[in-house]
């Protein structure tokens, strides 16, 4: 079994909006999982926070 064989399909990133987060979401990109959607937004009191879920294809 091979390193993309263990991956999920689905997957749902979240974190605070900076930096960290986008390389996050950039390496799901390259691993060849595709946007699922638009991000969500919130702000929790102190800082705002993203999801962005993401899919495998077949």
């Amino acid at each position: 079994m091979d390193h993309e064989e263990k991956l999920p399909r689905y997957r749902v990133l979240t974190g605070p909006d900076d930096a960290t987060f986008c390389w996050r979401v950039s390496e799901m990109l390259d691993l060849g999982y595709e946007l699922h959607g638009s991000p969500s937004v919130t702000f929790n009191g102190d800082r705002v926070i993203v999801a962005q879920a993401l899919v495998r294809p077949q």
